[in-house]
């Protein structure tokens, strides 16, 4: 078949030319570098024992080992009733994908408990995605929360199990605060640092995106918020000795997302041997690395402006939406003051995010300029792109979905017959959609489906997603398939009120993204 997508292709939310961006950032973890599947069952395992050892869990959680299939990435979880659950872009829960530990909840009993399957703006995650301020919901957007999911899951079955009563705010609580201190204590850092071979998936092409960069005289920078010594060993085995001569700026311990929006924390010059100077700084030095900062300061420092910035990351929350707030939405409130844009921003619970930043903003004196200057340009990465793509390029599933929507469309047009025999294959179609529906989520995960789609909406996470990255790739890998001017359109999408007989299928075939065939011809 030729007209199969691209895994290594690049997707554009908004329409963005290379040829403008002179300065790339980038975050580490899941960025320029990628960890293999034993990273996973470190961190679950480490932080299982810090229950047993330091919560006092009972011993025999310690049964449970980590699942690599049960979970997904952007999945919520309602703390109280302590449900995981996958959520539309509408705030809709996708039925059949309601776990109360390991086992599936009966979609009767989900309606019951959520008066139907829609959940009110009040009670999903804030801003960030956590669980505060009244918010009954945590929505986990980091790839390292996937073993933080499945330990929840996990301690929740070994209850339920055992008939033992237990409060689930402190159960989510208490995981939480093991997986914190998996990584706060360094037993993660120390691990890997350790058996680097075995946690870090060398990629010889970061280096060649880096170098790539460089020849075209681009200047780079690295936020991210592990420590100095654990980047430095990573970057010296994926990227090599001289990692530091390809980056103008390096920062550690950034702690984002408060580096973005927290201004009372000025930057620490780090030396060889790991010790924080008292220095005050005044310049951000090349071959240099800092420690913790803010991005006002940031800003003043380097002196990059605008749109000519380009900032990847894979945390939509962290990477992507702290640096869009605190651009283009504040310019718009303090130059125009665009109420469609506050609108949103207020739908998405950041009302009080922004009342804090602009306070900061005010209280420095910067100018629509220095607003504009923020990290405006966002660029996510989603490492499981790249096997979801390779999934619906398979003949089965594009075989599955062909007749899904021929029988939803059967559906549609054949629902005003009212006689019985009519009625009866209605029937008979409606509950072989619903079997369809089952299998093409299985095609993914066969407990929660796909990271993107929750049968014919988009999840909750491709909503964030979209309205904070211009462009989303599955690594930085993807950027050798272009040239280094090269403009990204996004398709037009049809909407629900229009007819997609006239848009991008007669221009560029069936979808305007670039397919296996075409990447040739774009390098």
């Amino acid at each position: 078949m030729s007209n199969l997508l691209n895994p290594d292709a690049i997707f554009s939310n908004n329409e963005m030319s290379l040829s403008d961006i002179e300065i790339y950032g980038f975050d580490y973890d899941y960025t320029l570098v990628f960890y293999s599947k034993h990273l996973h069952t470190l961190i679950f395992n480490a932080a299982r024992d810090l229950l047993v050892n330091e919560h006092r869990y009972p011993a025999e959680i310690r049964k449970y080992d980590y699942d690599p299939n049960f979970a997904i990435r952007g999945l919520h979880y309602d703390v109280h009733r302590a449900l995981l659950m996958k959520i539309d872009a509408f705030h809709y829960i996708q039925l059949g994908t309601v776990y109360r530990g390991l086992s599936v909840v009966p979609d009767e009993e989900v309606i019951a408990m959520y008066d139907g399957s829609h959940v009110p703006l009040e009670q999903m995650s804030d801003f960030y995605g956590k669980s505060s301020q009244g918010n009954t919901m945590k929505q986990f957007m980091d790839i390292f929360s996937l073993p933080e999911m499945t330990l929840l899951s996990c301690v929740n079955e070994y209850f339920l199990k055992n008939n033992i009563d237990y409060e689930p705010v402190h159960l989510y609580k208490d995981v939480k605060d093991s997986i914190r201190d998996v990584h706060i204590k360094g037993i993660m850092y120390q691990a890997i640092e350790a058996n680097i071979e075995k946690y870090i998936c060398y990629a010889e092409q970061t280096r060649a995106v880096l170098a790539k960069l460089a020849d075209h005289g681009k200047k780079m920078f690295l936020i991210t918020n592990s420590p100095s010594s654990f980047v430095d060993r990573g970057m010296k085995y994926i990227v090599g000795k001289d990692w530091r001569d390809l980056f103008d700026v390096v920062i550690v311990q950034a702690d984002k997302p408060n580096f973005f929006n927290d201004k009372r924390r000025p930057f620490r010059k780090v030396n060889e041997r790991g010790v924080l100077l008292w220095d005050k700084i005044n310049e951000l030095q090349k071959g240099q690395i800092y420690k913790q900062g803010n991005l006002y300061e940031f800003l003043k420092l380097t002196g990059w402006r605008g749109s000519k910035v380009l900032y990847f990351g894979d945390h939509i929350y962290s990477d992507l939406a702290a640096t869009d707030l605190c651009s283009s939405y504040i310019t718009c409130l303090f130059s125009t003051l665009n109420c469609c844009c506050w609108d949103v921003i207020a739908a998405d619970g950041a009302s009080a995010y922004l009342t804090g930043t602009m306070k900061c903003l005010n209280s420095e004196n910067l100018s629509n300029v220095d607003i504009i200057a923020s990290l405006n340009r966002s660029r996510a990465i989603i490492p499981e792109l790249r096997s979801e793509i390779k999934i619906m390029n398979k003949q089965q599933y594009i075989h599955t979905m062909t007749w899904l929507q021929t029988l939803t469309g059967l559906l549609e047009h054949m629902q005003v017959h009212r006689d019985p025999d009519s009625q009866l294959i209605l029937e008979d179609w409606k509950k072989e959609r619903k079997e369809m529906r089952e299998l093409t989520r299985n095609f993914f995960n066969s407990q929660f489906g796909s990271l993107f789609r929750t049968d014919q909406n988009p999840t909750y996470f491709l909503r964030r997603l979209s309205r904070f990255a211009d462009i989303y790739m599955a690594s930085l890998s993807c950027l050798l398939n272009y040239d280094p001017n090269y403009t990204f359109y996004p398709r037009r999408t049809p909407l629900q009120h229009e007819l997609p007989a006239w848009s991008d299928q007669l221009c560029t075939g069936t979808f305007r993204i670039p397919f296996l065939q075409d990447m040739v011809q774009l390098k």
